[in-house]
């Protein structure tokens, strides 16, 4: 039987580390097996991963940036030349390359498929920079998201509480729910954790505290940066293990001290997680936020705010605790917890990796996914 013709639309793709490219380059594999895939991307700069079997075309960036992220300038032309070619549309932004899809496909009367990675009202207004701008942005994404996702055929969103979401913004569109999974066989526990802090050239004595993730705004590593440097005069074996980059003055702002690593790349974030003893996620804004799922299954407690659907699979005192957003005094307290006892947070590692295991598994995804298209084609 002849593959059907997939597009794939993104505004986030490698080199660019992040959630949705994450999700892309593990489910692009999978779905090329059962359709020829294009991709629509930005040409980041950095090393390119290929796909076999998979045609990638990438859109230069324009001079627009926002906070650590700039957009691609899209050509209309080769847009509407890759619509016309393919069965479905598959979207996963409504930045630049996503909206002149959907629009160009629904002129086109193809069917349309969006996975919702973000709450665009919510993650523009804090990645932005711009205080004073913040209800206005607000107002626009949203006016902008509606009248874009209303012309869909499917919003994949990740869980109940994303889909209760939209439909209270008036996305009137109908909505699947396909919780995203991660690999727990690749993200596993360390056999040995001093090994895993030798092989990064940290003393296996220190207690590591991690963050993965783009420096971006809306990730608010200003509040964890505050509440290590209240806990470090606490307890003088701390390291803080941050991987990702993005916004310069966050940069510079981990720079400032010596007992604070950041990686700025890396094409194996397992084995920075199987250093870490702790993983905060102190985000504003998330829909599921994979890297909490990953550091949940490399067998880690989590402290985290209380955003997107964590609050579905993130069960206070048993695999993690919850703060309150921008408070790192809250942040310290919960942190200080786990650091007094070990034995605690073995136990809520182990419950996290259990949770990751029985609830989150990528293989059923993938299958959710293929159902989707399936469904609309």
């Amino acid at each position: 039987m002849k593959k059907k013709n997939l597009l794939i639309a993104t505004d986030c793709f490698l080199p660019r580390w992040d959630g949705v490219a994450r999700f892309l380059s593990e489910i692009i594999p999978q779905l090329s097996k059962d359709y020829n895939i294009t991709v629509l991307a930005p040409k980041f700069e950095g090393e390119i991963r290929g796909f076999p079997d998979v045609k990638i075309i990438r859109f230069k960036l324009g001079f627009i940036k926002m906070g650590d992220y700039r957009a691609a300038f899209p050509d209309k032309q080769i847009i509407k030349k890759e619509v016309s070619k393919a069965n479905i549309i598959f979207t996963q932004t409504i930045g630049p390359i996503g909206k002149a899809t959907i629009e160009v496909a629904k002129k086109r009367r193809k069917p349309i498929i969006a996975y919702i990675h973000s709450i665009e009202w919510e993650l523009v207004p804090h990645s932005s920079g711009f205080a004073i701008l913040k209800s206005v942005l607000n107002k626009v994404t949203l006016i902008i998201a509606r009248r874009l996702y209303s012309k869909c055929r499917l919003l994949l969103v990740p869980s109940l509480e994303i889909s209760e979401l939209l439909s209270w913004q008036r996305i009137k569109t109908e909505k699947k729910i396909v919780p995203l999974g991660t690999n727990t066989e690749i993200f596993c526990p360390p056999e040995s954790k001093d090994k895993a802090k030798k092989l990064l050239n940290i003393n296996p004595k220190k207690t590591v505290i991690g963050f993965t993730g783009r420096l971006g705004r809306e990730k608010d590593i200003p509040t964890l940066y505050r509440a290590f440097i209240r806990l470090e005069k606490k307890f003088p074996n701390l390291i803080l293990l941050v991987i990702g980059k993005g916004v310069i003055e966050i940069k510079l702002m981990l720079s400032r001290r010596s007992n604070i690593i950041n990686v700025e790349y890396t094409n194996n974030i397992k084995r920075y997680l199987q250093a870490m003893d702790i993983y905060v996620l102190p985000s504003l804004t998330e829909t599921t936020s994979i890297s909490t799922l990953e550091a949940m299954s490399t067998g880690l407690p989590v402290v985290v705010t209380r955003v997107g659907s964590l609050p579905s699979y993130i069960r206070n005192n048993y695999n993690g605790f919850f703060f309150q957003k921008k408070q790192p005094y809250f942040l310290e307290k919960k942190l200080s917890i786990l650091l007094k006892n070990p034995e605690l947070r073995k136990k809520m590692g182990e419950n996290a990796r259990k949770t990751v295991v029985e609830n989150f598994s990528w293989s059923k995804t993938v299958k959710d996914i293929k159902a989707a298209i399936e469904s609309v084609l």
